[in-house]
């Protein structure tokens, strides 16, 4: 039997599949092995180990059958045409015989190795490919902005694909049909430039949100203080105390912001791609109440049909988050990152900030010699007290920059606005315009104290504040 599985087997293509699934198989166990004694070679050696190299071993294995049955094929041809004997037939399995009983063991052993390679390498290769590195870093010029802004984000530690996919194997699944045309895009760079938001093929927020941030755990009322400081020459400290009405199912009745997310309550519109002009609203209550809010104005090109409105259409950036620039400066101030007894530094790091450069490298020196500039001539004696902050701020404004804004991909300051609040973007004021009316004259009311309190508004000193300490 042994001769008789060589004559079948030895032809060019089986010889070339077994050559190439030996040659896998040890790179494969050697790479294998030296990841389990600690080495880490991050994404790129887990795609090659364990995606490369197991598709020439799989691809090594299907050619052997191909080429014996590529060459019984060709040898029957022969035969009709003349110009050959039949070809043998295929070897009888007799396990009476010690050779064929060796041999048939040596064939399942050579079979419990394939299937333990193959087994480790798909478990591994979803492993490698759900990790946020492979996510963030495998395709450098598209991701790396959206990694850098994952990684200075409150979900930092949350893995991507507790988000974009959740669990369950159908969704996982259709994120790699997906990946499969973003892998395309990228090399052939099909890709826009910056990379449209909202993503349309999102998992519902119910299934992957709200298996932390579930309604009924974030009710209530939360006091928020916002910090900001003045462009004058003492850069004033300036704080706003806002109570925000989170709200949420409380009881038996809901109430407050994520009274839209309220199981009881069903909220759905007509808007534009981008959702950044919402037509008419749809409104319906547990208790069969339904309203229809009609939009003074349609958005231009509306997205057909309609949408639920879930946790992301107001967290429409809670990992991904750009910020701008004045609120980068102000954060950096109040932490301690750039001195604020620099005069005038908060002013002079967002004009820097807010200049066009062609580059980052471009950015990064004009933003230098901007400030430097500004103390060499405006402050000398400081360029010698305070060099060290001086230089320090450089460095964080280079930051804040290098964090925002990537002239490669097209991202500019305010490319990607949060609809969290009223301020950087229209956010809430998308629906709540007085401009969406029901026919009976309703309105969604364009009146902030449904979601807040305002107890305080750029005070140097908020007597609120106080209060609160002493309490």
């Amino acid at each position: 039997m042994k001769n008789q599985f060589a004559k079948i087997s030895r032809n060019p293509v089986s010889l070339a599949g077994v050559v190439v699934t030996t040659i896998s198989a040890i790179i494969f166990l050697t790479l294998f092995a030296i990841e389990l004694v600690g080495f880490s070679g991050g994404p790129y050696v887990g795609i090659m180990v364990y995606v490369i190299v197991p598709a020439f071993f799989v691809g090594g294995l299907l050619l052997i059958p191909f080429g014996i049955w590529r060459a019984r094929r060709k040898a029957k041809l022969a035969t009709e045409a003349g110009e050959a004997p039949a070809p043998e037939d295929f070897p009888v399995i007799d396990l009476n015989k010690v050779g064929v009983r060796k041999t048939v063991l040596f064939v399942a052993a050579l079979t419990v190795v394939n299937v333990v390679i193959i087994a480790t390498a798909t478990y591994k290769g979803v492993e490698v490919m759900g990790s946020t590195q492979f996510c963030g870093t495998a395709c450098h010029s598209v991701m790396t902005p959206e990694y850098t802004s994952y990684q200075r984000s409150p979900h930092a530690r949350v893995k991507c694909v507790e988000c974009h996919i959740g669990s369950g194997a159908s969704w996982f699944v259709k994120s790699k049909l997906s990946g499969s045309w973003q892998i395309a895009s990228v090399l052939f760079k099909l890709y826009e430039r910056p990379i449209p938001t909202p993503i349309h093929n999102l998992r519902p927020a119910r299934e992957t949100c709200e298996q932390c941030h579930w309604p009924a755990k974030f009710v209530g009322d939360r006091l928020k203080i916002i910090t900001k400081f003045d462009e004058d020459e003492t850069n004033t400290e300036k704080k706003t105390a806002l109570l925000l009405h989170v709200g949420g199912t409380m009881g038996s009745t809901s109430r407050g912001i994520h009274w839209h997310v309220d199981p009881g309550v069903r909220v759905s519109f007509v808007s534009d791609e981008k959702r950044e002009s919402i037509g008419d609203v749809e409104l319906t209550l547990a208790d069969g109440t339904h309203r229809v809010y009609k939009a003074s104005t349609a958005p231009a090109k509306p997205v057909k049909g309609t949408r639920n409105m879930e946790c992301v259409d107001c967290h429409n950036r809670p990992s991904h988050i750009y910020r701008l620039p004045d609120e980068e400066v102000d954060d950096a101030l109040f932490d301690g990152r750039i001195d604020r007894t620099l005069p005038f530094i908060r002013r002079e790091a967002v004009k820097a900030l807010k200049a066009t450069y062609a580059t980052r490298e471009e950015a990064s020196e004009k933003i230098r010699q901007a400030v430097q500039g500004f103390y060499s001539a405006s402050y000398p004696d400081l360029v010698k007290t305070k060099a060290l902050s001086i230089d320090t701020a450089v460095k964080s404004v280079q930051g804040i920059y290098n964090s925002n804004v990537w002239p490669s991909m097209k991202i500019a300051w305010g490319a990607y606005p949060s609809n969290l609040g009223h301020t950087a973007a229209t956010g809430c004021f998308r629906c709540h315009d007085d401009e969406h009316k029901t026919v009976d004259g309703r309105t969604i009311p364009q009146d902030c104290a449904l979601c807040h309190s305002l107890l305080a508004e750029d005070e140097a000193d908020p007597k609120i504040l106080k209060e609160l300490i002493q309490h």
